[in-house]
């Protein structure tokens, strides 16, 4: 009956304790026979069941501890995987900075090279702006010199015209003297009166219009203004501004161009102005037909 109980008692035992325990039971029953009383036998089975109340719980805690163990080692793999990762992370900032390092000596070394450069071209700077005052100096003292020329230039032109003008009047003078002999010689005109310098109002009424020859003749009972020009040289231009006076004269003395005899009298001519001047119908005499 004991042994059936003690039996029982055990079943709600884990399959581990079970044995070692009930092995104790029987050992014990053994020694103290039919003497252990059932009050002692309840005894032990209420502190088997509370053994087992222990080990149940234990047990449960030991479940939770293992649910919280795999929690803990899951978490540690995840750590340890992100701190795979940040060390990746790590290695690869440490290669990126190991190329920063690399780009900024290169960049140093750029630095250093323009800067350089820039010594060597504030250098050349230097060297180029005291060249460029050498050069100031120079062009203020050539204009210095270019002024004077300027100015003597100025005077000889002065001269020069002064002395053109004078030789420019002998020629006038001699050929109011000698054009009346040389027209009638070669163009049966008579002069009337004598020939001049004239001064013309011109067609606005405030500017003059100079002819250095003026007169009139007459050529088969036909009277015909004589409008002249004397220069030492003359040029195409002076040939077109001559022709110019002509026409507005003509206006001017109310006389048709076909009853007016242009003459020019000079010292020298090239041969295309003298062909020009012709072609305008201008008669042509030189500095020394005035002597015959």
């Amino acid at each position: 009956m004991l042994e059936v109980e003690l039996l029982e008692a055990f079943e709600e035992l884990p399959p581990e304790l079970r044995g070692p325990l009930l092995k104790v039971a029987r050992a014990i029953q053994k020694v103290v026979g039919e003497s252990v009383r059932r009050e002692d036998f309840l005894e032990l089975k209420e502190v088997v069941n509370q053994l087992a109340e222990a080990q149940k719980r234990t047990e449960e805690r030991l479940g939770q501890l293992t649910i919280r163990v795999d929690q803990l080692a899951e978490a540690q793999k995840r750590t340890e995987e992100r701190l795979g990762q940040l060390t990746a992370r790590v290695d690869q900032l440490a290669e990126a900075q190991k190329r920063t390092e690399e780009r900024l000596g290169q960049l140093t070394a750029r630095v250093d090279q323009l800067a350089e450069a820039q010594k060597r071209t504030e250098e050349r700077l230097e060297q180029l702006t005291a060249r460029v005052d050498q050069l100031a100096e120079a062009q203020r003292k050539t204009e210095k010199v270019l002024t004077k020329l300027v100015e003597d230039h100025s005077e000889t032109r002065k001269r020069l015209e002064s002395m053109s003008d004078a030789v420019g009047y002998e020629l006038e003078n001699k050929s109011y003297m000698a054009l009346p002999i040389l027209l009638k010689r070669d163009l049966d005109l008579q002069i009337e009166d004598r020939l001049l310098r004239k001064y013309i109002l011109g067609p606005d009424g405030k500017r003059y219009i100079q002819i250095n020859i003026y007169g009139w003749g007459k050529r088969n009972g036909e009277k015909v203004l004589i409008l002249g020009e004397a220069k030492t040289s003359l040029s195409k231009r002076e040939v077109n501004k001559f022709m110019k006076h002509v026409k507005l004269i003509s206006s001017l003395e109310g006389v048709h161009e076909d009853h007016i005899l242009t003459v020019a009298v000079v010292h020298t001519i090239t041969p295309d102005v003298e062909k020009y001047t012709k072609e305008k119908g201008i008669k042509i005499y030189w500095s020394y037909d005035l002597n015959q």
